[in-house]
């Protein structure tokens, strides 16, 4: 295990290493040298509107399953969970941390808390589907002119998945049945009951929203302004690579996407590269800085066990 995962932090540092020379080089550091101070600001802070914003989501679906948490907790633990994610492989370790921590003294345990981890996460990947799902649509019937290909098998692929989702549902719609017998009440409560959906549905858009402006932010400051249509189609595309199991916190995957994209809005690929390396870097720095605070507040305040 170890080293399958030492081989996929490798093959991201590698990809991220290719795509520098596979691009102009020297373009790449031109692009990352005339970052606006006022750009790299604005992101930092965007940052943390969305890591509160997330905090706030993961606390109302813990209190949903009889696990309320003070705001103070949640928001300090998802820093700590944030920055753990970014800098140890998997992208896991922080919502295992998190679990761990807040459900130490949680009715149920760590398991409880693990189930509002998991489904405030399916919260927010329900959402990002969405947007990805809409940007495959609008792409070829906005800007049909900037598809390198005939976005026609793509679009009839996800048709059949579609379909083949709904035949498995009827297949094995007993097994179905039996588990959402199990989990039913949790996915009620956190989802449905008493008006959830629309505190998940606005919490998850905004945090969503935050990504892509993030992304936007980063590609503007490198001097490459996407069109508005670009936050539903290329950057999804791109934020959606990241959960291919390569690298650490996406790292690689979604530069690649981004320099093979870039181009089909008339930017080069480096300027692509450039704005996805910035991105990670505004991502690392809004997370890292206050969770890196709590980690060391976490280990300062820790009782120290007797002989």
């Amino acid at each position: 295990m170890r080293r399958l995962k030492a081989l996929t932090i490798g093959a991201g540092v590698l990809l991220v290493v290719a795509l520098a020379f596979s691009v102009d080089p020297s373009g790449l550091v031109e692009a990352l040298g005339k970052v606006p101070p006022a750009h790299a600001l604005a992101a930092v802070l965007v940052v943390q509107v969305q890591i509160v914003l997330s905090a706030l989501r993961w606390r109302f679906t813990a209190a949903r399953l009889g696990h309320p948490m003070p705001v103070r907790h949640a928001i300090r633990e998802y820093y700590l969970g944030s920055v753990l994610n970014q800098i140890l492989p998997g992208g896991i370790a922080g919502d295992a941390t998190r679990a761990y921590r807040s459900g130490r003294e949680a009715a149920g345990g760590w398991k409880r808390a693990a189930t509002a981890i998991v489904l405030e996460r399916l919260s927010g990947q329900f959402a990002f589907f969405l947007l990805t799902c809409l940007g495959v649509i609008a792409w070829p019937v906005l800007l049909p002119q900037t598809l390198p290909l005939d976005p026609w098998p793509a679009i009839w692929m996800i048709g059949a998945v579609f379909v083949l989702f709904g035949f498995a549902a009827v297949w094995f719609g007993a097994a179905l049945k039996a588990q959402l017998a199990r989990f039913g009440p949790d996915l009620a409560a956190v989802f449905w009951a008493d008006g959830a959906f629309a505190v998940q549905a606005g919490l998850s858009t905004l945090v969503v929203a935050s990504y892509v402006v993030i992304f936007l932010m980063a590609s503007d400051a490198i001097g490459a302004a996407l069109p508005p249509i670009a936050a539903v189609t290329a950057i999804p595309l791109c934020l959606l690579t990241m959960l291919i199991p390569i690298g650490i916190g996406g790292w690689g995957t979604r530069e690649a996407a981004a320099t093979a994209l870039w181009p089909l809005f008339g930017f080069t690929g480096a300027e692509g590269l450039a704005a996805s390396l910035l991105y990670g870097v505004f991502s690392l720095i809004g997370a890292a800085l206050p969770g890196l605070l709590v980690l060391a507040a976490s280990l300062l305040t820790r009782p120290h066990r007797g002989k």
